[in-house]
């Protein structure tokens, strides 16, 4: 009976008495529940601390993600370039390219490997800020008798975007030759006794069914067809392969001289550079923001004709000012074209005697890259 009562209580207590009166036959129970809601308690604290934390966590590597891409754009611009224009490559060579095999096949080969390279050097002078910066400023100074420091200029910068239009088309040449497939079909209808003579000795039939060796149509054997493949296709990757090296040693070559010629420390043009991105981002933004106020205001004067709220915008003349190409003054110190309008506030010496353009210094004037058409003042 004492043992059903003492069943009974333990059913019954919980509903009736709080814990700290329980009898003392259940004060284990009594400290099993208090531990128990002490690690639920717990728990729910955790989770409340720890999902901001987490949060913070992924916001943390996203802020890094971020400033390693806006760091370093400019790489990885050309290599998503570099990257499509390969992809492309390949594509092209599978859907579009046919050999002929005939006496065309030179004159076919040469039109697929040239034609898409100069397409991708003239998109990229047209697809550069710097290239519509430069015409404009030239346009402007021919207007006022350019002066031969000006013109020195042009061409220095000329050449950088020259440099920066030359990613895509190489490129493509490499990868087309390392693939192997146009320099095949081209050399085999290039009329050359030394070429010919190389691959077929002095087998007459050879030498009339060199231009079908591309398609498979010859009378030699398959053994032969197959040899004459292989030396194509070693000529072609070993000129592909030369190529690139070619490139990489003149790419690294010119930026040991500007890195050795420039006028500031590396540190300052760290800086620079950080001020530049700054610069470009919020004069995007004021740009959009201004235009928004000021269409805005022309409306409502418009259809609910009221006074015109005055708005200032700079003139024409402080947009000429800012759209100049930079140069480089060791006498003054200024990051940007807008950073020396404001500290002047003036339309003389816009190109001081002094100033010259370091290559160095390119990312001054590249802002954010747009089309052709549009007038890029970015920087």
């Amino acid at each position: 009976m004492r043992a059903q009562k003492s069943e009974s209580n333990f059913l019954f207590l919980p509903n009736k008495l709080p814990f700290d009166k329980w009898p003392a036959e259940h004060s284990d129970v009594h400290y099993i529940l208090n531990v128990s809601e002490h690690l639920l308690s717990e728990r729910k604290l955790h989770r409340k601390t720890s999902a901001p934390s987490r949060q913070i966590a992924k916001m943390e590597k996203f802020r890094l993600l971020q400033n390693i891409v806006v760091k370093q754009h400019t790489t990885l611009g050309y290599g998503f370039l570099a990257l499509a224009t390969a992809g492309g490559e390949q594509l092209f060579n599978v859907i579009v390219f046919n050999c002929p095999c005939n006496s065309w096949n030179f004159a076919y080969s040469l039109t697929f490997l040239l034609v898409p390279a100069l397409v991708l050097f003239l998109l990229g002078y047209y697809l550069s800020s710097r290239t519509w910066k430069l015409f404009t400023s030239c346009c402007f100074h021919t207007a006022k008798q350019c002066p031969k420091r000006v013109f020195c200029r042009g061409l220095k910068v000329f050449s950088q975007i020259t440099m920066g239009a030359l990613v895509a088309p190489v490129t493509w040449i490499s990868v087309a030759l390392l693939n192997g497939t146009f320099y095949e079909c081209g050399m085999s209808g290039y009329s050359s006794d030394l070429l010919t003579q190389r691959l077929c000795g002095k087998s007459t039939s050879c030498q009339l069914n060199l231009v079908k060796l591309p398609c498979g149509q010859t009378s030699t054997s398959p053994s032969n067809q197959d040899e004459f493949i292989f030396v194509l296709r070693a000529q072609s990757q070993v000129l592909g392969w030369g190529l690139i090296a070619t490139i990489m040693v003149f790419g690294l070559a010119s930026t040991c001289i500007q890195r050795c010629c420039s006028p500031i420390s590396f540190l300052q043009l760290q800086f620079w550079k950080t001020y530049k991105e700054k610069e470009n981002e919020l004069l995007e933004r004021k740009s959009a923001e201004h235009a928004t106020e000021l269409a805005e205001r022309n409306l409502k004067s418009f259809f609910e004709c009221v006074e015109l709220k005055e708005i200032k915008t700079p003139s024409r003349k402080a947009w000429e000012e800012i759209s100049l190409l930079y140069s480089f003054s060791n006498t003054e110190e200024y990051y940007s074209t807008i950073h020396k309008y404001v500290e002047k506030k003036t339309v003389e010496d816009i190109v001081p005697s002094s100033s010259t353009v370091h290559l160095v210094l390119d990312f001054v004037d590249s802002g954010a890259e747009s089309g052709g058409g549009s007038a890029d003042t970015h920087v």
